[in-house]
């Protein structure tokens, strides 16, 4: 390259440069620059065609084509007598499209519209991130939409990407009647959604008591409609429907009246009822209190609803399935054992004292002795040195065979919120969760259901039923289908016709002469019975009764427990005479004789 200065135009003082690049020297550095762009313009279309083609093209169907769930109605759930329990109701809930906005335009979008729902921006950009914000599948945010929430988003405040659809919502029509039983919904978990990866993006399914259980019969199958929207996303038309399978509907084996019977009567003290047909093991009723009502789940929790179902009295324990120290109640299960060892005769008697001394300790009596007494007059006064004497004799192992023959440990049910079942020990069960020796004391204490001794209030009422069915234990279950089923038949628990007649004899003389006389009152047919004052470590006793009638053709069968109730005569008694009275209804008036007539 030269500089020359230029005389053209008269201007001396210009110069201009010269180049030695020739038409020659520019054509390669030309084709080579075209060269690389060409390649980069190609590349950049491989990118978008091939490695990214079906991206863009899912993104171009979406902004042409939406899916749009179709929330299925579970299936109803209904008592014995079809009265319903759980039902669905018409409501609106709020999806959004991830795709429409931004990340950082959702979070202002957030803030307006938790403001609107009344509700954490966090919890809708929870739902966001879990999607992703890339997610062509509408997310929901928000269920049971309010009228005023409605009128505010459809009339006045336009968000990109929210759309507000027509949902089926649960309604449990009895408020917190048998709510433990039934449970509630709610969106599936994560660990739900690791279970059943087909599950849409806002699926609902059972989360406690058969609403869980029962899940797989009762959500149906959710469907998809798929519509053509414009440019900035309104409807244009449908393009087709998938039409969502209802769920199946449920009837328990639940009777209502008796269930709102035992709660009234539980008053919302801690503690359960059960009621049992002792022919089948249908279940008639699973009360728990305090209980709490499952529609709160539907909707959004309040701080204050929230609050409480955190209490000390913890309402969400299905308490029908916690184990309890099952106190006298359990003399049945010892009588039984006593009987059925062959140490003992129905006709055998046992000195009664007003206290023994085992290995060094005192075990009181409740009273000052009742002498020698035989198995019918010990249930009926309850006497503990009888059956201190009686444990002693046969032993925990004997003891812990019957009570399993008679249903304890023995009577899962598929109900969740409660433990783990009852608990019988052994030396060798002590031993081993324990880290401890067994004592006589422990044996002592096991006769009389003390101790170690755990028995739910569903064993208790299975324990009763098999009594009441001459020996032949049920199996408890809540599915009206389940009934007749060859497997839920009662079986043979081995005990002998004698063994059962002189039990059976105790129990009536409880309820005729000791402490459940309250129940011979005339206002029901006869019943037979046993109480039970379990004692706990803080607080007053444990209430306690269990019994079934009528006597002439035993029906039903009753479990009650009381915490802190204090006696079994006084708290869990008057509990199952109310129950009594809706089942036998009001006593039938005798008919009046016409003394001219009978002349």
């Amino acid at each position: 390259m030269t500089i020359e200065q230029s005389s053209l135009g008269g201007n001396p003082g210009r110069f201009r440069v010269k180049s030695k690049l020739s038409r020659g020297n520019r054509a390669p550095i030309l084709l080579g620059v075209a060269t690389v762009s060409l390649s980069l313009i190609m590349l950049r279309l491989v990118q978008l065609q091939v490695i990214q083609g079906q991206y863009h093209h899912d993104r171009a169907q979406y902004n042409r084509i939406r899916p749009i769930p179709i929330v299925s109605d579970r299936g109803k759930i209904v008592d014995r007598s079809g009265q319903v329990l759980a039902a669905n109701q018409i409501t609106r809930s709020i999806y959004i499209y991830p795709r429409d906005q931004s990340k950082v335009e959702w979070q202002k979008t957030a803030e307006s519209l938790g403001q609107i729902l009344a509700i954490e921006p966090k919890k809708i950009l929870n739902e966001l991130e879990k999607a992703g914000y890339e997610s062509a599948v509408p997310v929901r945010v928000y269920r049971n939409l309010k009228p005023e929430a409605f009128v505010a988003l459809a009339e006045g405040l336009r968000i990109p990407g929210l759309e507000i659809q027509s949902d089926a919502s649960r309604v449990y029509p009895n408020g917190a009647m048998a709510a433990h039983l039934l449970g509630y919904i709610g969106e599936a978990t994560e660990e739900d959604v690791k279970k059943h990866p087909d599950f849409p993006a806002g699926m609902i399914v059972g989360q406690m008591g058969i609403e869980r259980s029962a899940d797989n019969e009762l959500r149906g199958t959710w469907g998809n409609r798929l519509i053509e929207v414009d440019a900035i996303g309104k409807e244009l038309h449908v393009l087709g429907v998938q039409q969502p399978v209802q769920g199946q509907p449920l009837q328990l084996t639940l009777d209502l009246k008796l269930q709102k019977a035992a709660e009234l009567a539980l008053a919302g003290r801690r503690g359960a009822a059960v009621v049992m047909d002792i022919k089948t093991g249908a279940i008639l009723v699973i009360a728990s209190a305090p209980t709490f009502d499952p529609n709160v789940f539907i909707r959004k929790i309040s701080q204050r609803d929230w609050d409480a179902l955190q209490s000390d009295d913890k309402p969400l324990i299905n308490r029908a399935l916690q184990s309890y120290p099952p106190a006298s109640t359990f003399k049945i299960v010892s009588t039984v054992a006593a009987l059925q060892s062959g140490k003992y005769q129905p006709d055998s008697t046992i000195a009664t004292s007003d206290s023994i001394n085992v290995g060094g300790t005192i075990f009181h009596e409740h009273g000052s002795g009742y002498g020698s007494i035989g198995f019918k007059e010990a249930l009926a006064v309850s006497s503990n040195t009888f059956f201190y004497r009686v444990g002693l004799e046969i032993g925990p192992e004997e003891i812990k065979k019957w009570g399993e023959n008679l249903g304890i440990t023995r009577s899962p049910l598929a109900l969740d919120g409660g433990g783990d079942g009852g608990y019988l020990p052994t030396p060798a069960s002590k031993e081993k969760y324990y880290k401890e020796p067994w004592f006589g004391g422990d044996t002592v204490m096991m006769a009389i259901g003390q101790g170690l001794v755990q028995v739910t209030p569903l064993e208790m009422a299975v324990m009763i039923s098999t009594i009441a069915n001459g020996g032949r234990r049920v199996k408890p279950h809540l599915l009206a289908s389940q009934t007749n089923l060859p497997q839920m038949q009662p079986e043979n628990s081995g005990i002998y016709p004698s063994t059962l007649k002189i039990l059976k004899e105790g129990l009536v003389a409880v309820v005729n002469e000791g402490t459940g006389k309250s129940l011979n009152d005339g206002s029901i047919p006869p019943t037979a019975g046993k109480t039970g004052t379990a004692e706990v470590s803080s607080g007053a006793d444990n209430a306690l009764y269990v019994g079934y009638g009528p006597l002439e053709d035993p029906q039903i069968a009753i479990a009650v427990v009381v915490e802190n109730g204090g006696f079994g005569a006084t708290s869990a008694v008057p509990i199952a005479h109310e129950i009594y009275k809706a089942f036998f209804g009001p006593p039938k008036a005798k008919k009046q004789v016409n003394p001219a007539k009978a002349n």
